[in-house]
């Protein structure tokens, strides 16, 4: 990740991100600072939506490596977020996009960015809080594949997959509690493959939103899978049926 030092670049950034898809994570600000060209480019961030931290002066010295940050540093994400709009508005007839619900761990956020790319999917879709972001560890677990999946964060998941429904996407909830088999069901042209955080899975109100809800069933002594494992072999079955259509079960939704 990168940093931004002192009130001018912090200022900039700022402005430029309101809108831009920038991938600002957050705005640090020394605890006890105040003046007014803090608290104008605080209001700038509560408006652009970008996290503010208020941290003890030797954390953003430690951020920084300096003590001339004047109270204020900018985190910077190691690439661009992309909007839903963008992906939208470029997606195809056939396309497959992945949501991640509270995905904490950038190795497992970066691991799905690679499953995606290998399966052709079109985009990543990540929360703006109880989210993993994209670190250098992110990008790095990705092993290049930045380069041709867009990653969106969205401030509200809910209203994201309301979005893609709108854009005739399918949603496909992964759930350990579903009945019903992963691979028992078509999916759409257009399909959305929701996963569940590490520590609980898929929220309540995220799986309501959901036209299906699937398990990968396990037949040995483990309760679950990795979520980045289990999101590769839902984008897998995915690209399985494409390859070979018109052989699956038309189990799609009517």
């Amino acid at each position: 990740m990168r940093s931004l030092i002192g009130i001018h670049a912090v200022a900039a950034a700022v402005r430029l991100a309101q809108g831009s898809g920038s991938g600002l994570e957050r705005v640090i600000v020394a605890q006890g600072a105040r003046n007014s060209r803090l608290r104008a480019v605080i209001d700038d961030c509560r408006k652009a939506g970008i996290p503010v931290r208020f941290e003890p002066r030797a954390a953003l010295r430690r951020v920084a490596g300096t003590d001339a940050h004047q109270n204020i540093i900018a985190i910077s994400s190691a690439e661009r977020y992309r909007t839903i709009d963008e992906v939208l508005e470029n997606a195809s007839d056939q396309s497959t996009v992945v949501v991640l619900d509270s995905v904490q761990d950038p190795h497992n956020l970066g691991a799905i960015i690679r499953s995606a790319d290998g399966a052709g999917a079109t985009a990543v879709v990540i929360p703006e809080r109880r989210s993993a972001s994209l670190t250098e560890a992110a990008a790095k677990a990705a092993s290049g594949a930045l380069e041709s999946v867009s990653v969106v964060r969205v401030k509200n998941l809910g209203r994201a997959l309301d979005q893609l429904k709108e854009s005739d996407f399918w949603i496909y909830g992964f759930d350990a509690a579903s009945t019903a088999n992963y691979d028992a069901v078509e999916y759409a042209d257009r399909c959305a493959l929701v996963m569940g955080g590490e520590s609980r899975g898929l929220r309540e109100k995220v799986a309501e939103r959901c036209d299906f809800l699937v398990r990968i069933p396990l037949a040995g002594t483990v309760s679950s899978l990795n979520v980045s494992v289990a999101a590769g072999i839902a984008l897998f079955e995915v690209g399985r049926q494409r390859r070979s259509q018109g052989q699956v079960e038309s189990r799609r939704p009517a």
